[in-house]
């Protein structure tokens, strides 16, 4: 017969055998996000890596004093975009307001910083309460949204929102995206001077009705935020229009010839000028109902036209 002794014996080895088999998978499914795995993305290497002491952020310089200030560590990957001229600076979207924005441009430049955000979703203007000027679009939703937010910032701290740490003294349960004060309006076609480099302000609502882009004709860059990025577009909000999407597509896509660069904000910085008479030829493929819909998360389809992508809701129809 059996001692008790032998039988948890035997129950251990098997456990340990379990777990050297199964535990490194059962890790990474509680553990490690899907998304994070396929970081950190190749197209990085390519590009000039600023250091800085915040090991939240990795900063990037794209062109010529235009640092891309990326987030790897939380889902959306958002990437703001510090804009240096001779005189003053634009900070194009502040990020997550996860760890101080600020003390990062501060090591960047010395010069006075205006935000600009390429729209008013909180993943864009965390950062924005540490800031002294802020300009904006004149809109309602662009109002609504400087009150702050807990409900839109807490889904964005859940555990399968994270890939590594959070920074030392982070706390998650508190985490709300602060209010902000705007300090000036800004319409379509408005630009900033920034001494030695002037940024022209495209209204492209769609995505949000305050969307914009930046212009910086001289140097033949783009600024899209989440009208273009690479990555699968999200166009399922209730704010979200999709003729004004379609026609502010259409508008980018007339300056490709005169663009080096276009620069989204997620996932990654950097992509070619020709992708944007292609995002058109997707959306209206899409349109056209020539592309199958693909179920998504409950009450979502995504449409997938080559290496662009699409999130909506079901009943949605551009």
């Amino acid at each position: 017969m059996t001692s008790i002794k032998e039988s948890l014996k035997k129950v251990h080895i098997a456990l340990v055998f379990y777990l050297a088999v199964s535990g490194p998978v059962l890790f990474a499914q509680g553990q490690v996000p899907d998304w994070c795995r396929a970081l950190p993305r190749l197209e990085y290497k390519r590009l000039q890596r600023v250091p800085v002491s915040d090991s939240w952020f990795e900063v990037f310089e794209v062109a010529p004093a235009v640092f891309a200030l990326y987030e790897p560590h939380q889902a959306e990957e958002t990437i703001g975009y510090l804009i240096v001229g001779d005189k003053r600076a634009v900070l194009f979207d502040t990020g997550m307001g996860i760890s101080d924005i600020r003390q990062v441009t501060a090591a960047l430049t010395k010069l006075p910083i205006i935000v600009l955000n390429s729209h008013t979703h909180n993943d864009h203007v965390g950062g924005n309460w540490q800031f002294a000027t802020i300009y904006a679009m004149d809109t309602d939703f662009t109002r609504a949204n400087a009150r702050g937010s807990r409900e839109d910032a807490q889904s964005e701290v859940a555990p399968d929102q994270i890939c590594g740490e959070l920074p030392k003294g982070f706390d998650r349960k508190t985490y709300a995206t602060r209010p902000w004060k705007i300090t000036a309006y800004v319409h379509d076609g408005d630009r900033i001077d920034l001494g030695g480099r002037s940024l022209e302000i495209i209204a492209t609502p769609g995505h949000t009705p305050d969307a914009i882009s930046l212009l910086d004709g001289d140097h033949g860059l783009l600024f899209t935020g989440d009208t273009y990025y690479p990555g699968t577009i999200w166009l399922y909000r209730p704010e979200t229009d999709l003729k004004a999407y379609s026609a502010s597509i259409r508008r980018l896509a007339a300056l490709a010839p005169r663009i080096k660069m276009v620069l989204g904000a997620h996932n990654i910085p950097v992509a070619l000028p020709s992708v944007l008479p292609h995002l058109v030829t997707a959306f209206e493929a899409v349109h056209s109902g020539k592309i199958r819909a693909i179920p998504a998360s409950p009450g979502k389809v995504t449409y997938n036209v080559d290496d662009i992508s699409f999130l909506m809701n079901v009943k949605s129809k551009p």
